[in-house]
């Protein structure tokens, strides 16, 4: 199953189940949203979402300072903290967090290991945490591609393990 069918699965779950779902989106710059929304009657499950390229701009969303500063832009940890911040701020049971450096070093941020993303997938209480390296990829968008992939792998699996979805 390619990435546009496993969106498109979950978006038709989320349909179904009448849950909501949201993102706070670095380095995939919306893509993951992008993805959810292209089944019809997605606006039934995603309420709005967050591309939030800078720093500041994860601040402003509610990722607290002292994360970044004392973990990272780039970590498991602020990840974690997209994720949560999202899902309470749209009120939805399933929040996203995804950030990391693609191609290039972000001159930035020190901590920036090109092809290396966090993501985090906050539902109900918990919330699970991966790191990934992506492999060298031809361009930016197949970079994105590649993390949503992964983002939706993960999504499929927790969902599997709460029976949700078989």
């Amino acid at each position: 199953m390619d990435v546009r069918e496993k969106y498109e699965k979950l978006t038709k779950l989320f349909i179904s189940k009448k849950m909501l779902i949201t993102t706070m989106e670095s380095c995939t710059s919306g893509l993951i949203a992008s993805l959810l929304t292209d089944t019809e009657g997605a606006s039934a499950i995603m309420k709005g979402a967050y591309i939030t390229y800078s720093n500041e701009a994860k601040v402003k969303a509610g990722v607290p300072e002292e994360v970044i500063n004392k973990y990272g832009v780039y970590s498991k940890e602020t990840a974690a903290e997209m994720a949560k911040k999202c899902k309470e701020s749209f009120g939805a049971g399933i929040g996203i967090g995804v950030t990391g450096s693609f191609g290039n070093a972000d001159p930035n941020n020190a901590d920036s290991v090109p092809g290396e993303i966090h993501f985090a997938i906050a539902y109900e209480s918990e919330v699970v945490t991966a790191s990934k390296s992506i492999p060298v990829q031809p361009s930016r968008y197949e970079y994105k591609l590649y993390a949503a992939d992964l983002v939706a792998d993960k999504l499929l699996s927790i969902l599997k393990e709460k029976g949700i979805t078989n």
